[in-house]
């Protein structure tokens, strides 16, 4: 006796048809039949009752079923659970965004830590890329802006909502603004962040239905460096609203029409999540991130 003809044997059972078990199972009524006969001459049981166009259980057969069903079911828990034993000691890969994971990520890692003893590994990506490696399975789960076209297919769970301000600095000629529009900034020098971000591709696309090419003097993604260049007051960047910037040195303006995204994890649609990933997105769902951005 086998597992393999077992399951064959309890699959008969439940399509009350070797063929219909054969179509489920991906292998041929003949392989069914032998597997089934197999049994029979092991055990010296008359495991089914055959009529024309018809299978059924004999009295022994429905005994069978029970113990091979119990059998099959110890088996499905034995691999999950030693499969799963073995994933934790994987690391997660987890895509971030380079700024706006700034807002409250660390913290929201060093939590999870303290309540999963799951190892993490962090990559430093764009949202369109990220979502990518998600999509092969170089990532497990990406933060992303998720704005992106193809969200829907992903599974979801959103996390907070941003707007974007104009970071220029006190010097600038439009410090005094109390909100900027993008037709104010078609003449600016602007500091965008990297051409793999839903940021960039929004506003690009925002500007382009105004007619407007924008001056864009750098891409980047590093907030320190962003700021190093707005200080010296020639040019200034687009930003989400929550990062924190020094008052002192800079100011910023909304940008109206206000312009919201939506960020949280994505992770595969359609596919085994593995435990370490289920716990993650466990912990994302519970995790109160409010009192961490600004």
């Amino acid at each position: 006796m086998t597992l393999t003809q077992l399951e064959y044997f309890c699959a008969v059972c439940r399509y009350h048809s070797i063929k219909g078990a054969a179509d489920s199972l991906f292998v041929s009524s003949p392989t069914i039949s032998v597997a089934l006969k197999d049994l029979e001459n092991e055990f010296h049981l008359q495991l089914f009752h055959h009529e024309k166009n018809k299978i059924s259980l004999a009295e022994e057969g429905e005994a069978f079923y029970k113990r091979a069903e119990t059998l099959l079911k110890m088996q499905e828990d034995m691999y999950t659970e030693f499969t799963e034993m073995a994933e934790e000691t994987h690391p997660l890969k987890i895509g971030i965004p380079p700024l706006i994971s700034m807002v409250f990520f660390p913290r929201m890692i060093d939590t999870f830590h303290e309540t999963c003893d799951i190892p993490v590994q962090l990559f430093e990506y764009g949202s369109n890329r990220a979502q990518n490696l998600v999509s092969t399975g170089k990532l497990d789960i990406a933060l992303v802006n998720m704005g992106f076209y193809n969200i829907d297919q992903f599974e979801s769970h959103a996390l907070m909502e941003d707007s974007y301000s104009l970071c220029v600095s006190r010097t600038h000629p439009l410090a005094d603004k109390k909100s900027v529009s993008l037709e104010m900034l078609a003449d600016e020098s602007l500091i965008f962040y990297n051409t793999d971000s839903v940021q960039n591709q929004t506003f690009m696309t925002r500007f382009r239905a105004l007619g407007i090419q924008p001056h864009i003097l750098m891409h980047c993604s590093q907030l320190y460096t962003t700021l190093n260049f707005v200080r010296a007051g020639t040019c200034s960047a687009i930003l989400f609203s929550s990062l924190a910037v020094n008052p002192r040195d800079f100011r910023m303006i909304p940008i109206e029409p206000k312009i919201v995204n939506k960020f949280g994890i994505i992770w595969k649609a359609g596919n085994y999540v593995p435990l370490r990933t289920t716990k993650f997105i466990q912990f994302a769902k519970g995790y109160d991130i409010t009192s961490y951005v600004n």
